[in-house]
C-alpha cells in the first residue's frame, strides 16, 4: 500500500499531554519555545544554530504537515492537554513503511523540562508506532554525550544494541562524536 493512502489517528493524547501532527500556525509557538531552550539545544542539534526567525519556523512547520500528509515523515506537536500550551517537539522519522520502522525523535522547551513530559510523550509515541502503525521496530538515536536525551529510552526499557564509534562530527565541528542506538521491537 502507498504510505499516502495509510490511515490512523493524527493526534493522541496521555494522562497529561496532547500529541499531534503540525498544523500552519502553529511556527510561532515553536518558535518561541526554539528561542527560550537555545542554550539546552545548541550542543546537540545543528538547526538550533541557524538564525531562523518566526517565519522560518513556521515555513518548516507547513514542511512539516505537508510531509505528515504524504506520510514521508510523521513529526508530532506535544502540549500540555489542560492548558493548550506547546511544550515539545517529537515525532517518527527515518520511516521505512515496508518493515515498518520509525526513529524517534524529540526535544523540548527548556521551561518545561524535568517535568517527565518527555518521557510520557515518547513512551506515548512508541506505542503510537507500535499500535497503530504496526511497528516492527522503533528505534531512538542520540549523542553518546547527551545523558539527558539518552536516559529516556533507557528508563522506556529501549535495548542499547550499539554504539557507532566516530559516527558524526560535532555541532561545533570541533571534534568526532559516537552515535547510540536504542530499539524496542514487537
Amino acid at each position: 500500500m502507498k504510505p499516502i493512502l495509510r490511515e490512523f489517528p493524527e493526534e493522541f493524547t496521555t494522562e497529561r499531554l496532547l500529541i499531534r501532527k503540525p498544523l500552519p500556525g502553529d511556527g510561532k509557538a515553536v518558535y518561541e519555545a526554539i528561542q527560550a531552550s537555545l542554550d539546552e539545544l545548541k550542543p546537540w542539534m545543528p538547526w538550533a544554530h541557524l538564525d531562523q526567525t518566526e517565519l522560518d519556523v513556521e515555513a518548516n512547520i507547513r514542511e512539516s504537515y505537508v510531509k505528515f500528509l504524504t506520510r514521508e515523515d510523521l513529526r508530532l506537536l506535544v502540549f500540555k492537554k489542560d492548558t493548550g500550551e506547546f511544550i515539545a517537539s517529537s515525532g517518527l522519522h527515518r520511516i521505512d513503511w515496508n518493515v515498518p520502522k520509525f526513529e524517534i525523535g524529540y526535544w523540548i522547551d527548556t521551561r518545561h523540562s524535568r517535568k517527565g513530559y518527555m518521557m510520557e510523550a515518547t513512551a506515548a509515541i512508541a506505542n503510537f508506532a507500535f499500535n497503530e502503525l504496526k511497528a516492527m521496530r522503533v528505534e531512538i538515536r542520540c549523542d553518546s554525550k547527551n545523558v539527558k536525551s539518552r536516559a529516556i529510552p533507557e528508563k522506556l526499557g529501549f535495548t542499547l544494541e550499539g554504539v557507532l564509534k566516530n559516527n558524526s562530527i560535532s555541532v561545533k565541528g570541533v571534534e568526532l562524536r559516537d552515535t547510540c542506538i536504542f530499539a524496542m521491537t514487537k
